[in-house]
């Protein structure tokens, strides 16, 4: 069959590893692998591999390089009394040094540091190794550019602690500095690493020789400081990553031919080698390639090759793990080739030696410097994904559960209990493979993972009530019954939680579709009841009766709703478990060491330190503290705090349930540390749904009731900003109409409506979506209007809300300004409404920017002076966005830990 492999230009021990002697010795097989005499025949045509991959490692050595260059910066810019005292302290030891030892450093390294990269050139030109060379020298032009670009800064713009740190007088001309970067070292540097210079020990050595004979005859001769020194290793390195993230290294992933190169030379004598096709994932990709093998004697093989390309797979998914899980998560994310060949050997050792069935590992070996093979007994058999439910058995569940045993007994994790590592043989026999990332000496924290993971993917196939049975019959109640804490998606497989999430939106799906049936069936009776006839006015029984048929509606709907609920296949294990043992622990473990709310909690308060620093720094406290009118300062801080126990009313005159006012109104004062980090019409619907389900509503009917509530409040603000804008007579305020790009905007709109409802597939896509809208929406406001307390409740909260604003702000404005400076309540509350809406609109957090400038922009159009405007949206702006901060981080946190969020 046709073999097909990798660019001709690449890497040596891939394209031409099958064309060299089979007499071969190890040193020579460091880069090259030994080639045989005749054809290897591998079965099927292997996917072309790419001539370039992209590599997370070197990504992560731009990034910290960047950060390295960063943080010298930043010790150059304020610790100058440092490096002040460095250069002294190198200057005065370097200046010991014999002249005989400078000059022969000075020609030394000049010579070597143009002969040592040609020289390299030349020996990988003559290994047909033109690409790294290709490479090195795009490295070396943008390390050159970057140093001129860095020059320039130094020069023009960089800080003067910085420009001292990296330059000093120049030994020829007193009247000029030295360069801040070696215009010359740092492309060498970057042309050597990008060539892969680094990786030979000996070119290794020559390069750090050059390059320190070269750092002290410039620091001796007084060309150089050690800021500029380190910087220009820094920035060449830095460079040569990035250009090798960017167009990819050289792809010296072995093929099939050379696997069987490599299998000779460990003494077997393959025939032919069969590729197994399996998908990679993010969660196998790293898992290596799988052959079948076949020998001219003997029984077959199993090989795995894993090299650095898959090694590397998966590296940012497992390091985020590793930093916020406890020490358990997955196996180290910088693990060599050495290391994984070395882990996965013990691991298939142990499991053997402890009495559970996994393939029998019986040779290991290196496929050249980048590769890695592991030879298994061959072990025939389908995984228990690919087996129908009819064929899972409950032998075969008490036989899975029997090898865990075995492993646990020698306290050995396997880490990674799915179906395809749950291997079932043609006698049945169920063999426990992927090996790889397990752990030996294993805590009862991993144990009892293994179980709860086990646990979840035979119930995924067979149902939490057998999946428990078969686990109970050979674990004990007791070990079982302790996995409990461990049953959570964040002690999953990847994978497995995202299976948890698939059918978890199929549920939500299911109970949508059920709502809108039993909405449907239901109006459809009340129509068929009602008839076609029309009549005179409804009279009061009419009318009650109307209300009724709306009530039996909505228990309908709610009927529907409580049948098509079901239960995740976590809840149907924990009921299983405690049916065994009711005394088991439910509670989760805490296996989080930073939790996604705290890290969003440590982002949203320093990106609202941030923002409030910009607003503040620019500001002169001192004169408008001396000129304010503190009576006016007291009035808005009070309109301010009253404006969340009016946000509370807006918000439960929409929930017929019964919700407490108080903790309610702690909810909107999280609010206002929420919307820092998330746009104004976001980050408050979110925390009112959430704070909704967690009071009690269903998750359906909470998302219903702040519908109701925006879709109210949305309609409030329209007319008040329409009857306000009468009274305070647009003709004074030209700026404050529609523009031609407002107008323009609507028009977009207007044609994207038309482009919608004119394509089938986007119709059907904002029908659905809008019928499941008005299916909770509707109905929830048909709830709100026949208890007219609740009503009035809500329309009377959103317009206090909106009397509280209004007032803080006229407030704010009276406190700086005087009595020919004020200005009419209905100015003031169409400059806020027009505000308030550009801030729900714009995409910054709280609408900051685009609020403080419409606000400004407003008052002053109105005819407030510019010196007034400015002070009262600033006071405005803190008292209702920036100093209830605070309270709403103490207030999120309290009802996050009383579990009210």
């Amino acid at each position: 069959m046709k073999q097909q492999g990798v660019h001709p230009d690449d890497a040596e021990g891939t394209s031409d590893a099958a064309s060299r002697p089979d007499t071969a010795g190890p040193a020579e097989q460091d880069e090259d692998l030994v080639e045989v005499t005749h054809i290897d025949e591998v079965e099927g045509d292997e996917p072309l591999l790419p001539a370039r991959v992209h590599r997370p490692s070197d990504l992560m050595r731009l990034l910290i390089g960047v950060l390295a260059v960063v943080v010298l910066l930043g010790i150059a810019a304020f610790a100058h009394g440092t490096t002040s005292g460095l250069e002294q302290d190198i200057n005065k030891g370097t200046g010991q040094a014999p002249d005989l030892l400078i000059k022969i450093a000075g020609l030394a390294s000049s010579i070597a540091i143009l002969l040592v990269p040609v020289a390299f050139a030349i020996e990988r030109l003559i290994k047909r190794d033109g690409l790294r060379i290709a490479d090195g020298v795009l490295a070396a032009v943008l390390a050159h550019g970057v140093t001129l670009a860095t020059d320039l800064w130094v020069a023009k713009a960089a800080p003067d602690s910085i420009q001292e740190a990296l330059t000093q007088p120049s030994p020829g001309d007193i009247h000029a500095l030295t360069d801040p970067v070696h215009g010359y070292l740092a492309p060498v540097i970057a042309y050597m690493t990008a060539v892969g210079m680094s990786r030979r020990p000996r070119w290794r050595a020559v390069l750090w020789i050059v390059l320190m004979l070269d750092a002290f005859s410039m620091l001796v001769t007084g060309y150089t400081t050690p800021f500029s020194i380190i910087l220009t290793v820094l920035i060449g390195w830095t460079i040569a990553y990035g250009t090798l993230y960017a167009v990819g290294s050289p792809n010296v992933r072995p093929t099939g031919r050379t696997l069987m190169a490599g299998l000779r030379h460990v003494g077997f004598h393959p025939v032919s080698a069969a590729r197994e096709e399996v998908s990679e994932t993010p969660e196998t990709g790293d898992r290596g390639r799988r052959y079948f093998v076949t020998l001219e004697n003997g029984p077959p093989l199993d090989v795995t090759v894993v090299d650095r390309e898959q090694q590397a797979q998966g590296f940012f998914y497992r390091a985020w793990r590793n930093l916020t899980l406890r020490g358990f998560a997955t196996r180290s994310s910088l693990q060599s080739l050495r290391q994984a060949l070395e882990q996965e050997a013990l691991l298939a050792y142990a499991a053997i030696a402890a009495g559970a069935n996994a393939p029998k590992l019986i040779a290991t070996s290196e496929l050249g410097p980048d590769a890695v093979m592991l030879v298994y007994e061959h072990t025939g058999g389908r995984t228990l994904d690919s087996l129908a439910d009819e064929e899972i058995t409950d032998e075969l569940l008490h036989d899975t559960w029997q090898q865990v045993r075995a492993l646990q007994s020698r306290r050995i994790a396997h880490r990674r209990l799915v179906g395809d590592a749950i291997l079932v043989d043609r006698s049945g026999t169920v063999i426990l493979t992927d090996m790889r990332v397990g752990e030996i000496a294993a805590g009862d924290l991993l144990l009892r993972m293994d179980t709860s993971q086990l646990l979840v993917t035979l119930g995924l196939r067979v149902g939490a009530e057998r999946a428990v049975a078969s686990a109970v019959s050979v674990l004990g109640p007791d070990a079982v019954a302790d996995c409990l804490p461990m049953l959570q998606p964040i002690a999953l497989s990847r994978s497995t939680r995202a299976t948890l999430r698939r059918l978890a939106r199929e549920r939500a799906q299911r109970e949508r579709d059920a709502v809108l049936e039993a909405s449907r069936q239901a109006k459809q009776a009340r129509h068929a009841a009602a008839g076609h006839e029309s009549g005179p006015p409804l009279d009061k029984a009419e009318k009650k009766a109307v209300r009724a048929e709306t009530r039996a509606e909505k228990r309908a709907i709610d009927d529907a709703l409580d049948e098509a609920r079901e239960e995740d296949l976590l809840t149907q294990i924990r009921h299983e478990v405690l049916l065994i043992r009711p005394q088991a622990p439910v509670e989760p473990a805490r296996l989080e060491r930073v939790r996604p709310r705290t890290l969003i909690s440590f982002i949203a308060g320093a990106i609202g330190a941030y923002f409030l620093l910009t607003q503040l720094t620019h500001i002169e406290f001192g004169p408008l503290i001396a000129n304010a009118e503190w009576g006016w300062v007291a009035a808005a801080v009070l309109f301010s705090a009253l404006s969340y126990v009016a946000a509370a009313m807006s918000l439960l005159g929409f929930v017929p349930e019964r919700v407490p006012f108080v903790r309610t109104v702690a909810a909107q004062v999280a609010g206002s540390f929420v919307k820092i980090v998330a746009p104004a019409a976001v980050g408050g619907v979110a925390l009112n749904t959430r704070f909704l389900q967690r009071a009690g509503v269903r998750p359906g009917l909470a998302v219903a009731s702040v519908g109701a509530s925006q879709l109210f409040g949305l309609g409030c603000h329209i007319l008040m900003l329409l009857s306000f804008g009468y009274l305070t007579g647009t003709e004074k305020t030209p700026s404050l109409s529609p523009s031609r790009t407002v107008i323009a905007g609507l028009l977009t709109v207007a044609v994207l409506v038309l482009v919608v409802t004119s394509v089938p597939f986007l119709r059907k896509f904002v029908v659905t979506r809008v019928r499941s809208l008005f299916a909770g929406v509707v109905p929830r406001m048909l709830d709100v209007l026949q208890r007219p307390q609740k009503l009035v409740t809500g329309i009377g909260g959103m317009l206090l809300l909106t009397a509280c604003f209004v007032m803080c702000l006229d407030a704010s404005i009276r406190a700086f300004g005087d009595e020919t400076t004020s200005i009419s309540l209905a100015s003031v509350a169409v400059v806020f409404l027009a505000g308030n809406a550009l801030g729900s609109a714009a995409p910054t957090p709280g609408g900051v920017g685009a609020v403080e400038a419409t606000l400004t922009v407003g008052l002053i159009a109105v005819g407030l002076p510019k010196e007034v405007a400015a002070p009262a949206v600033l006071l405005y702006r803190l008292l209702t966005l920036w100093l209830p901060v605070l309270p709403g981080w103490l207030a999120f946190t309290h009802l996050t830990r009383k579990g009210a969020l």
